[in-house]
């Protein structure tokens, strides 16, 4: 439990951050952290608005089978399917979840007070059954306040259109290039115009575009590391921070143009730039740099708790630390290439890893709910 002293002195370096424009979400989710009163008392105390789920989260919470017992053994009298019993435990802690943090959903119009939760990410190269499973999420949970995930890949992006097309709220996820960022936003103005053309309220579909940050740092500092030249040394741990600022301009461009004007003027929502990825991986590194070094108004950063934490002990939280930086973001970038290391091949290899450690998750979730199931259905015999 946070404690009243603790929960003070966090206020300053989170209350500042929320004050700045960044939406501070959480990034993670599980039972225990419901039930035990855990996720109402950070949003109280420590500014969060929001929580995002991915496979990796649920395999780490319902993996361990703690708070899930119950559940998984009425599941398994019932003789349910395993991805029939994932999905029914997945969708149960997101609605409550949504629940929570629905006082914020109606205080701030809908902007926040969002919980994500992302498509069997198996399916993440095949539009149709994203689509399918979007609305099959976002029936199954029911709430206003959810959002449901869908990655950045080639055939995400017209799954996005879809789904925003229907009036679902979309949090595009495993975005790591540029160039597939502009095609994310140009996917979700285009599912606007879509529902524009249909009748729908467009006041009432959000959505966050989820950019991601350490991994980006990790690959190229890896590369930068073998090359071992002072130049390739100096630039250390500034690719990632220089993609993410780059990504904030192109926002700035697509949503101050001609194209966005027009669905502005039908109450369209901007898509949000999320940082997500924000702990840090390296120890060299402070353990709130792509916190403190991503700071706009009108974007979200979803952390992990250790994270959250950290911001809330040491967060040097300044001011808008992404808007002055777009010319540096691009030096850095173009000092990066010239040594031999290539952008597009680095991010294409972090989408193909992200989908592939998301697949991995989700099968040894997979696994381990039918090792639960098979047992408590043994144990009711």
């Amino acid at each position: 439990m946070i404690t009243v002293t603790e929960a003070t002195a966090s206020a300053g370096a989170l209350k500042r951050l929320s004050d700045e424009g960044v939406s501070i979400w959480l990034d993670d989710l599980s039972r225990r952290r419901i039930e035990s009163g855990n996720l109402a008392e950070l949003v109280a105390t420590r500014n969060v608005v929001g929580v995002t789920t991915n496979p990796s989260i649920f395999q780490a919470a319902i993996g361990s089978g703690e708070g899930y017992e119950e559940q998984l053994a009425d599941l398994a009298v019932r003789g349910v399917t395993v991805d029939e019993a994932v999905r029914m435990m997945t969708t149960a802690d997101v609605r409550a979840a949504a629940d929570v943090l629905r006082p914020v959903f109606d205080a701030t119009g809908g902007r926040d007070g969002r919980v994500s939760i992302e498509v069997d990410p198996r399916l993440a190269h095949d539009t149709v059954a994203t689509v399918a499973e979007a609305r099959q999420l976002a029936w199954l949970v029911d709430r206003p306040n959810v959002m449901i995930k869908i990655p950045a890949t080639e055939a995400g992006l017209p799954a996005i259109t879809e789904v925003i097309a229907a009036g679902i709220s979309v949090n595009v996820t495993l975005i790591f290039s540029l160039e597939r960022y502009r095609e994310v936003m140009d996917a979700y103005l285009t599912g606007l115009e879509r529902a524009r053309a249909a009748g729908l309220d467009l006041s009432a579909i959000h959505s966050v575009a989820s950019f991601f940050v350490s991994r980006v740092d990790s690959e190229i500092d890896k590369r930068l590391t073998l090359l071992g030249t002072d130049e390739a040394l100096a630039l250390k741990g500034r690719a990632a921070l220089a993609n993410a600022r780059l990504a904030h301009e192109a926002y700035a461009e697509v949503f101050t143009g001609a194209r966005w004007r027009a669905l502005e003027g039908a109450r369209a929502h901007r898509q949000r730039p999320l940082w997500a990825s924000t702990g840090v991986k390296d120890p060299a590194y402070k353990d709130t740099l792509y916190v403190d070094e991503l700071v706009a108004p009108g974007t979200v950063n979803t952390m992990p708790e250790a994270t959250l934490n950290a911001v809330a002990a040491r967060g040097d939280v300044r001011g808008d630390t992404v808007t002055g930086g777009y010319a540096q973001a691009r030096a850095d970038l173009a000092a990066i290439e010239r040594l031999g290391i290539a952008y597009d091949e680095v991010v294409r290899q972090l989408e193909d890893e992200g989908v592939a450690k998301f697949e991995v998750a989700w099968q040894d979730l997979l696994d381990a709910v039918t090792k639960s199931l098979t047992s408590k259905g043994a144990d009711a015999e």
